[in-house]
């Protein structure tokens, strides 16, 4: 599906030189003299590379939608990911740079996360907003240490390391934001 230059928004996946592209940021420009132009930003999904390119307004760009499946996560060996289609039951393994370097250590047994495709490839993971894990190691609770609430930080089971307040205790379940990997609050039983 072709789209013009003109509508292309941040966000949206186009192809660029035979790849698909994730539009980091646009600018629409309208110079003096001469025709408009679309000026942005593209991250490579197979590559990560970023890049800038220029369109003119009026140009057809190729609009690319990624396939999504739901898969849970099973178990990991080394750098190797596995995990099962929640529709097909297929197996499917998906390597540890693909995820994130810092991603992976939010995989907890069947945790449901969302794969991008292009064309059969996997050029992208979706994780959930928010994952809940428990807290393993973190400096005890010193009642009256300080005047002030001061934060501390706590190692979780999967060995992320996450600032939390000082009320959090080894054993506690707590909510985590994916997105900023910063506390939110204490998970509900």
């Amino acid at each position: 599906m072709f789209v013009r230059a003109n509508i292309i928004r941040v966000g949206m996946i186009i192809e660029y030189e035979g790849s698909p592209c994730k539009v980091m940021s646009m600018t629409h420009v309208t110079p003096g003299k001469g025709n408009a132009i679309v000026q942005t930003k593209l991250r490579n999904l197979r590559t990560g590379v970023q890049t800038e390119n220029r369109y003119r307004a009026t140009e057809d760009v190729k609009r690319v939608v990624l396939d999504s499946q739901t898969v849970e996560y099973l178990y990991n060996d080394g750098e190797d990911y596995h995990f099962m289609n929640t529709s097909s039951y297929e197996q499917l393994m998906i390597k540890a740079e693909v995820i994130g370097e810092e991603e992976v250590k939010f995989l907890t047994p069947n945790l449901q996360i969302e794969v991008q495709f292009y064309e059969k490839e996997i050029v992208g993971v979706e994780l959930p907003k928010v994952v809940e894990l428990i807290v393993e190691e973190c400096p005890p609770y010193i009642k009256g240490a300080t005047a002030t609430n001061q934060p501390k930080p706590a190692t979780m089971e999967t060995g992320i390391i996450i600032t939390v307040p000082n009320f959090i205790n080894v054993g506690d379940k707590i909510r985590i934001d994916t997105v900023e990997k910063k506390y939110l609050e204490r998970a509900k039983s």
